[in-house]
């Protein structure tokens, strides 16, 4: 046997097994549960995957992962069906980068190739999957032909299912729930009821509050009218006036950061909107730390992972900051990036009237 053939399929080897692991072990990071669910909202329901089939189909492809980085190392069936199998599964997604790339018309986002902990594009996953299955071929043409017949097909199997197996052990299906704890560390302010009669005058309606029957309201108040903005559920006044909805995660910096920033711009504007905050139900425990590190508590809600990215919206990143003024999204800042909160511009905005915002 010649050095090629001797130690350029073991580098190969080694190299595709490292791709994969990693590729796998990166999908649970920075904890299983978290990370999974995060790619399941990110990557697979874009795809059209509904939440019941994703949450079993990231198991499985990320036990599959493990699978083949430890399989790619034996020599059952490496040729005639490892090697194939691993080509066309990186062919695929290959594949559906370059669609998912051309419909979007560029190079944004975070494909989920190594999760969180290396994000990667779409175009740099595309063109790590090509050296992969170029090496792959190379290593086909450069391996010794060794019978196998001889191979036993129960390795692959019974390390895949393994595997698979593990990850379902490791991150198990929750059952479906939005709140983990429906009490805020503060009671939200109660809301006046009052008996309120329409009024008709020229199509406009103006509201009369039952104490001041004998005076009609002569100007309408330069605000949008209410609309359901469909955050309700969790917080009943949400919809009425001005209100910062936030959406954080507990041990989340650039959230922590931005419930100081708010804190401290509260302390110096007057009538400054309430704020409200949903919490991910990612440490949670670290919640009383959190607020130490704001400089206040505010009413909170914490929900699942999974609802938590739905609710933030699709495409969207932590931290979320949403100015709402009776239902009315004014405006929404997210992420860290293009969208991530302007304290500036945001401190302006709160102190503008409506007709002025509406003229932008």
């Amino acid at each position: 046997m010649t050095t090629r053939e001797k130690y350029v399929p073991i580098a190969i080897r080694s190299s595709i097994a490292f791709l994969f692991l990693l590729s796998a072990v990166a999908k649970l990071y920075p904890s299983p549960y978290f990370a999974i669910s995060t790619f399941e909202v990110k990557q697979l329901y874009p795809l059209g995957f509904s939440g019941d089939v994703a949450s079993y189909f990231s198991r499985i492809l990320i036990g599959i992962e493990f699978a083949l980085g430890v399989l790619i190392l034996q020599k059952h069936y490496l040729r005639k069906l490892l090697i194939p199998a691993t080509i066309l599964m990186l062919a695929v997604f290959t594949t559906h980068l370059s669609i998912v790339t051309f419909q979007d018309g560029g190079n944004l986002g975070n494909c989920g190739c190594f999760g969180s902990l290396l994000p990667m594009t779409p175009v740099q996953a595309i063109l790590k999957n090509i050296v992969a299955m170029v090496l792959l071929v190379i290593l086909l043409k450069v391996m010794p032909k060794k019978d196998e017949s001889k191979s036993n097909f129960w390795v692959l199997s019974t390390t895949t299912l393994a595997f698979i197996l593990l990850l379902f052990m490791l991150a198990p299906i929750q059952a479906k729930s939005n709140f983990v704890d429906v009490t805020g560390t503060e009671p939200e302010e109660a809301t006046p009821i009052e008996t309120v009669v329409p009024v008709k005058s020229d199509s406009i309606v103006k509201t009369v509050k039952t104490d001041t029957l004998k005076k009609v309201v002569a100007e309408i108040k330069d605000e949008p009218l209410q609309k359901k903005s469909g955050y309700s559920s969790y917080f009943s006044s949400i919809d009425k006036g001005k209100k910062i909805l936030c959406f954080f995660v507990p041990g989340c910096d650039h959230c922590r950061a931005e419930a100081k920033e708010l804190t401290e711009m509260k302390s110096k504007i007057k009538n400054f909107p309430e704020i409200k905050i949903i919490f991910m139900n990612e440490e949670a425990d670290l919640i009383p730390e959190f607020f130490k590190f704001a400089g206040a508590e505010y009413p909170y809600k914490i929900i699942e992972i999974i609802p938590f990215w739905n609710a933030l919206g699709t495409g969207k990143d932590t931290p979320g900051v949403k100015y709402l003024w009776n239902g009315n999204e004014i405006k929404y800042y997210f992420g860290i990036t293009d969208n991530k909160f302007n304290a500036v511009e945001f401190k302006a905005m709160i102190q503008k009237p409506y007709s002025a915002l509406k003229s932008k």
